[in-house]
């Protein structure tokens, strides 16, 4: 299940795109427009901006903006930051593998072919879609 945290990140970048070529956006706007607590909202817009999607200006007409074309985040990149990893057990993971605890051989494991299989499929379409995506639809 998608989290909190990396929906309204999803939902914030999305605002900010649709607002790309403005003054930056600020986070009150996003969070009333998006209806995103505006202090967990600040947690992910940090996040966010030392992952590089987003830059910041301080002081009057500061806020969010983007630092790379909505074309060129995938959101892969924003899940992998947001999510952590896109796979549903550690034993298939691409970037963060671990040996499951509970299982001895994973050539073996009954469930191991499965996860690949899910695996393959949310990363076939998280690299195929990018924040333009998302704004498009």
């Amino acid at each position: 299940m998608l989290s909190k945290k990396t929906k309204y990140g999803l939902k914030a970048l999305a605002y900010v795109a649709k607002h790309k070529g403005e003054d930056p956006v600020q986070i009150g706007a996003i969070a009333k427009s998006e209806n995103i607590s505006q202090k967990f909202l600040e947690s992910i817009m940090l996040t966010l901006r030392k992952a590089g999607f987003l830059g910041s200006k301080k002081g009057k007409g500061g806020g969010y903006y983007l630092r790379r074309q909505p074309e060129e985040i995938k959101m892969v990149e924003v899940m992998r930051i947001l999510e952590g990893p896109v796979s549903m057990v550690p034993c298939v993971s691409l970037n963060f593998y671990e040996k499951c605890d509970d299982c001895p051989d994973e050539t073996t494991c009954s469930v191991h072919s499965l996860m690949v299989q899910l695996r393959d499929s949310n990363l076939a379409v998280l690299n195929k879609n990018t924040l333009a995506d998302l704004i498009d639809e």
